[in-house]
């Protein structure tokens, strides 16, 4: 399993055609995303029939593309809003990848407290 530690990871809701690689995937983040892959963030991709995903990043020394394929199952792919892109975390993507539905989990509230 992947671990990106505290990187921003971005979902674009839009289904990609997968035969585009690092170059046209590339060309997303930047055009449709408005983001630089050169930042440092992790970028998720999902094609129309929910059974395959790709993650693009810039590692420093290179591009990674990493691709998945469902044999069974379909993704639990956030439904389109007004805005195409997500911004979460690396336990978020890692929820995606195990097949939770991640719009659906939601983590205890913040507790904060002045005194004992």
């Amino acid at each position: 399993m992947m671990h990106f530690g505290d990187v921003p990871v971005y979902l674009y809701r839009e289904p990609v055609d997968f035969r585009k690689q690092i170059n046209g995937l590339g060309l997303i983040v930047e055009t449709a995303m408005g983001r630089s892959i050169f930042d440092g963030g992790v970028f998720v991709f999902c094609n129309k029939r929910r059974d395959k995903l790709k993650v693009l990043y810039w590692d420093t020394t290179g591009f990674c593309l990493w691709h998945k394929r469902l044999e069974q199952d379909k993704l639990m792919w956030p439904k389109k809003h007004d805005d195409e892109i997500i911004n979460w975390n690396h336990e978020q993507l890692d929820w995606l990848l195990r097949g939770f539905n991640v719009s659906q989990l939601k983590p205890h509230k913040p507790l904060k407290y002045n005194a004992i």
